[in-house]
């Protein structure tokens, strides 16, 4: 196993860590969990990297970098939703894209086609990202100025899931089409 995989894989491990702290009950988990978090979230430029610089981009690779990336955004999510941070509804609609679009690539894979990530797609990553560390921090330090960054953070992510999620499906819709008769 290669250094990349071996990256994705401890973002994977770190997340059971990071839901045991956000649930402990000690002063400052909430910090802690958003630094395991970070750090977790970190890994995923970190092994894309290192796996494009060596040249070791791997079939598992690929298998698993996306999966560690929607685990570790979904856990922090629901988690959140646990915690009464976050409606349900949007995790359901941000879950849903996901399934989407991983489906969408399921099928675009069978057919031999490879579909790149889109800046919007990433775009939609970083907000959610953003998001969710502003969550896990209670709004630090912009709720000193009572400013709900964290919460036009989190509807900023929703809508780029939502438009990112469209103009995927919307760009390679060729693929629904392959194999009609």
């Amino acid at each position: 196993m290669n250094l990349a995989n071996k990256i994705t894989l401890l973002r994977v491990l770190l997340i059971p860590i990071f839901m045991i702290v956000l649930f402990s009950d000690f002063n400052n988990s909430n910090y802690i969990a958003a630094l395991i978090f970070t750090i977790a979230s970190a890994t995923d430029g970190l092994d894309g990297y290192i796996a494009r610089s060596r040249n070791q981009v791997t079939t598992l690779g690929k298998f698993i970098d996306p999966l560690a990336d929607k685990l570790l955004v979904s856990t922090a999510l629901i988690s959140m939703v646990q915690l009464g941070k976050v409606p349900a509804w949007i995790v359901v609609i941000i879950i849903a894209r996901e399934f989407t679009i991983t489906g969408f690539r399921i099928i675009a894979a069978s057919e031999g086609i490879t579909i790149a990530a889109s800046p919007l797609g990433k775009i939609k990553t970083i907000t959610q990202l953003i998001a969710i560390i502003s969550l896990l921090i209670n709004n630090y330090p912009f709720r000193l100025v009572n400013f709900p960054f964290d919460t036009i953070m989190l509807y900023a992510a929703l809508i780029f899931t939502v438009i990112s999620g469209i103009d995927y499906i919307y760009r390679n819709k060729e693929v629904l089409k392959t194999g009609e008769k």
